[in-house]
């Protein structure tokens, strides 16, 4: 099975190690499973928001400080019901490979299953702090008064905002990014969904709200996306832009070229990793298990928020040193 697993992977140079050796193979299961059904791609993805939506729940009433052992086990079966909707995530793109039914609609819901799901997530956390903070408020030396409780979970409240809305889809829309960069020197079009903010919005005007009204909905959303990723990354849009304009495209880039882009971004890809799903995963279970979940907006602010940037700049480094070479 190892072997057909591996035809399921987007490339080896872009899997992360818990991917290969835990998500992929139970992904590639339910992929088996879904393709015996005749199940589509997208619908895998949409059974994988629901799911990831359902955790929310049992996030909200996992404080174990307060509910005792029923609260530990919802916050178990918090973590079980994310964990599955990972395995649809991976089964997703694995099943869409396995029968080439590969379509943007796909990837752009694909890429946004990620930040659907954690919205309710983050909802919850700050719930969850509104109803238990007997420890935050005696760790601060707060009497416990109505008063303080909302001027407290308003700045929870900020905290997911800033958390989410700016750093959670940052974050992941840069690695996305820079590993669609990565498949498109290293496979060329056609292992990369490498897309311009051009291309999304010609197919934006080129879908009807009459028609196809959900399609052009999120293409409409698309077109923003690779706009941001390109306004973000000026020294590589230097360099992509003279592959196209000097050779047509990266196929017609000289290998040894490619192969040194490969050398100087393969390093960068656990970032792109670490900055998607399992990292941030992690954290959410470890920061609900210890009943301290407002402590997962400090980590996707201060650290994710410093490795990402981190990323950014080594990745603009390399294509400001790669592109006069063309």
């Amino acid at each position: 099975m190892n072997e057909e697993v591996l035809k399921t992977y987007k490339s080896n140079d872009t899997e992360e190690w818990l991917d290969r050796v835990f998500t992929r193979p139970i992904g590639y299961l339910w992929a088996r499973f879904f393709q015996r059904l005749g199940v589509h791609p997208n619908v895998v993805t949409v059974l994988s928001i629901l799911i990831g939506i359902s955790s929310a729940y049992f996030f909200a009433h996992g404080s174990f400080r307060t509910e005792g052992a029923l609260g530990l086990l919802y916050n178990i079966i918090g973590v079980l019901l994310m964990m599955w909707a990972n395995f649809y995530d991976s089964a997703d793109g694995q099943l869409a490979r396995m029968t080439n039914q590969k379509t943007q609609l796909g990837r752009i819901l694909d890429g946004a299953a990620s930040i659907i799901i954690f919205i309710p997530v983050y909802a919850t956390i700050i719930w969850r702090f509104w109803q238990y903070h007997t420890l935050e408020f005696q760790w601060l030396g707060l009497p416990d008064t109505t008063t303080n409780a909302l001027i407290c979970t308003f700045v929870v409240f900020l905290m997911a905002a800033y958390s989410g809305l700016v750093c959670h889809s940052g974050q992941c829309r840069m690695a996305d990014y820079y590993r669609q960069i990565h498949l498109y020197f290293l496979q060329g079009d056609a292992g990369s969904e490498l897309h311009t903010s051009a291309q999304a919005k010609q197919r934006f005007v080129s879908l009807s709200w009459r028609r196809q009204p959900l399609e052009k909905f999120f293409q409409m959303t698309y077109v923003n996306y690779t706009r941001q990723q390109e306004r973000k990354t000026p020294a590589c849009q230097l360099l992509l832009g003279r592959v196209r304009s000097q050779y047509g495209g990266v196929a017609g880039v000289p290998q040894s070229f490619r192969d040194e882009f490969r050398r100087g971004s393969l390093p960068l890809m656990p970032y792109t990793n670490i900055l998607t799903f399992n990292t941030r995963a992690i954290a959410l279970y470890t920061c609900c298990l210890l009943d301290l979940p407002w402590l997962f907006f400090v980590f996707e602010i201060v650290v994710l928020s410093a490795l990402c940037k981190h990323m950014r700049h080594r990745h603009e480094h390399l294509c400001r040193q790669l592109a006069p070479r063309l």
